[in-house]
């Protein structure tokens, strides 16, 4: 059911791949809430996806940018807003990539130019989309930004390797990018720590599985989807939320709260 909570805004989604996305879902979202937006990712994932049948569904445009290349960036803003004929609203960052994790590389035997690839893509980008956005004064007062996180970046997943670190620095440039851009223009920046999703990403995690069945058990509500990761994501870039900047949110059924649940316990004594 669609409010019109984002009607007359404007917004650009970062990392849409396929239908399983949580970047494909909230792209959808937006849309059917009444805005208007564009689509981007890295070339080599435009070519590996099928965001030219988002863009159609959508109507909206595919503006390639690598998200390490503040050139690429600086067009992606400045053709944005040639074509919305305005300035921005929303950014949704739905970026990541583990390198030594795609090498099977334990955390303990990292590569360090794997490990500075991974921090460059999945946390410093945000950095580099918000720097870009400031000093293009790209974004209108008021206007929402969103990283998706994972709570890995406060308790340890092993499985999840050098992305934990990754995700720690993520949100730690959400806090303090927010500060700046707050007391310079009211824009707010937060991430999304959200449950475990079966992403194409998320596949690329050895133990994915055994994640997701140990989150479902754990939280009281069950895992959030991605379907309804979307729609906190449009409530996020509502006016309805306009004083929450900062802030890490979780978006996991209760998950972060939790000690043990009885089911879990239930399967321990089995």
């Amino acid at each position: 059911m669609a409010h019109n909570l984002l009607k007359g805004k404007k917004g650009i989604i970062f990392g849409a791949l396929d239908e399983k996305s949580i970047a494909w879902k909230t792209a959808l979202r937006c849309v059917e809430e009444g805005a208007e937006i564009v689509l981007t990712n890295a070339p080599i994932a435009l070519r590996m996806g099928e965001i030219n049948k988002l863009a159609e569904t959508c109507n909206a445009p595919v503006i390639p940018a690598d998200v390490t290349n503040m050139d690429d960036l600086a067009n992606l803003f400045n053709k944005s807003m040639e074509h919305f004929g305005g300035k921005i609203d929303f950014v949704l960052h739905s970026v990541a990539m583990g390198m030594n994790i795609r090498k099977g590389r334990k955390y303990t035997d990292l590569d360090y130019d794997f490990n500075h690839k991974t921090f460059d893509i999945s946390a410093m980008s945000l950095h580099r989309v918000l720097q870009t956005a400031y000093k293009l004064d790209a974004l209108n007062e008021w206007a929402s930004v969103i990283a998706l996180s994972y709570i890995a970046a406060q308790r340890v997943f092993p499985d999840y390797g050098e992305m934990a670190d990754a995700k720690a620095l993520l949100e730690s440039i959400a806090r303090s990018f927010g500060y700046h851009y707050g007391i310079h223009k009211k824009i707010r920046v937060n991430t999304i720590s959200q449950s475990p999703v079966r992403t194409t990403a998320g596949a690329g995690v050895k133990g994915f599985d055994g994640f997701i069945g140990y989150a479902e058990s754990m939280s009281p509500l069950g895992n959030a989807t991605a379907d309804e990761c979307a729609n906190y994501a449009v409530a996020l870039f509502s006016d309805l939320t306009k004083m929450v900047t900062m802030q890490n949110l979780y978006h996991d059924g209760g998950f972060s709260s939790m000690g043990v649940s009885q089911g879990v316990i239930d399967q321990m004594e089995k």
